[in-house]
């Protein structure tokens, strides 16, 4: 079993952020400095190209402990961040670059399904072993309600099989920005959990039906769409139900 190790502490503003590693994944946990042990953990997934410490994430990650109390974590996915990237990974993002260069939509496509899957095989035992490792710390414990707080793109792509394979989540925040394949449509309809779904309307890339065809897939029974203007890149937090995951990991 590989054992969490914790490599650099800082706090700011209440917060206390640690570095660390389970095997050789790098992760970031941010907590309160003070408070009472075992509190609900928010585990928030980056896009790809990004990290585990982007600016966004780490905003909704420090407002998420200075609000409701709550301790976060991310985790670089594989080939991102402070992680190696393999020759298929690097070969796999050439891909994708020529194919936007040639304006080739059906090859950029492939290629980043084809991506998306890989990267969510490989990061899905990840966070599996890294949730293990966590449980094992006195100030987590194994009963502390867990949920998906805020994949985003490549984020979702690889939080849907995670909450759809680990009985430990018990909400999850999803959102568009990728396209949809079988597999995805398949853990949707694995997934029971309460989910709140955020989609950019105006994607230039993923046409809007196919990621309602997976909303609709969600086997949860409470599950909310919450779609504004804007495209990939631009996938906003307002106006969504702030309440949501205090809600349901029993905070309020």
């Amino acid at each position: 079993m590989n054992t969490l190790r914790f490599t650099t502490q800082t706090s700011s503003n209440g917060v206390r952020e640690r570095d660390f590693t389970v095997g050789d994944v790098p992760g970031v946990l941010w907590s309160p400095e003070s408070g009472p042990d075992h509190a609900p953990v928010v585990l928030m997934g980056h896009g790809g190209g990004l990290h585990k410490k982007t600016p966004a994430l780490k905003a909704r990650a420090v407002e998420a402990v200075t609000t409701w109390g709550f301790t976060v974590v991310a985790i670089d996915a594989p080939g991102h961040g402070e992680r190696p990237r393999s020759p298929e990974d690097d070969q796999a993002r050439d891909d994708m670059r020529q194919a936007m260069t040639t304006g080739d939509v059906k090859g950029f496509k492939s290629v980043s399904i084809d991506y998306t899957l890989s990267l969510a095989e490989r990061a899905v035992p990840e966070w599996r072993a890294t949730l293990d490792a966590l449980q094992h710390l006195p100030e987590i414990g194994a009963e502390t309600p867990i949920a998906y707080g805020g994949g985003i793109s490549m984020g979702t792509a690889i939080g849907m099989p995670l909450t759809a394979t680990d009985p430990r989540i018990s909400a999850a925040i999803f959102g568009g920005g990728f396209f949809v394949y079988p597999e995805l449509l398949e853990a949707a309809r694995r997934i029971t959990v309460p989910i709140q779904f955020l989609l950019p309307w105006d994607d230039e890339y993923v046409d809007r039906s196919d990621t309602l065809g997976l909303f609709d897939a969600f086997a949860s029974t409470e599950k909310t769409l919450h779609a504004k203007p804007g495209d990939h890149r631009r996938i906003r937090w307002t106006g969504v139900d702030q309440e949501f995951l205090p809600r349901h990991l029993g905070v309020i």
